[in-house]
């Protein structure tokens, strides 16, 4: 169970530092809306946060897919980073949770065939302008 220290320094931290970015409009899926915010702890890490709603189940994508994967573009890698897969579900409304030591510069949604993809695909969904 967390101790109530970092309990409020969680809470201190989305309160006083938090940076909202929101989802730029979606081709793919037009209905989709969301946003992703961030902020770094005291372990100079960065908790990153998406909340999406609307997003369709990717099996009803044309075509169709299999997962959506969470990626991450930072001045500390040349490549994307596979933050993780987030799961479509019928009720359209979903949360992520991750937490990096690179600071996010854009984070961007593709839907993959594969969850365990090393590098993006070309069926964007979802994402960020520059941070």
């Amino acid at each position: 169970m967390p101790s109530l220290a970092s309990a409020n320094h969680s809470e201190v931290c989305w309160v006083s530092c938090a940076k909202k970015i929101p989802f730029q409009t979606s081709v793919q899926v037009p209905a989709a809306r969301g946003n992703v915010t961030y902020c770094k702890d005291k372990n100079s890490n960065y908790e990153i946060k998406l909340q999406i709603s609307y997003l369709a189940e990717p099996n009803r994508l044309q075509p169709p897919k299999t997962a959506y994967v969470v990626w991450m573009d930072s001045d500390q890698n040349s490549n994307p980073i596979n933050l993780g897969q987030i799961i479509g579900t019928s009720k359209l409304k979903i949360k992520f949770e991750t937490v990096s030591s690179s600071k996010p510069k854009r984070i961007f949604i593709t839907a993959e065939d594969d969850s365990s993809v090393q590098y993006p695909g070309s069926y964007l969904v979802l994402e960020t302008s520059d941070f």
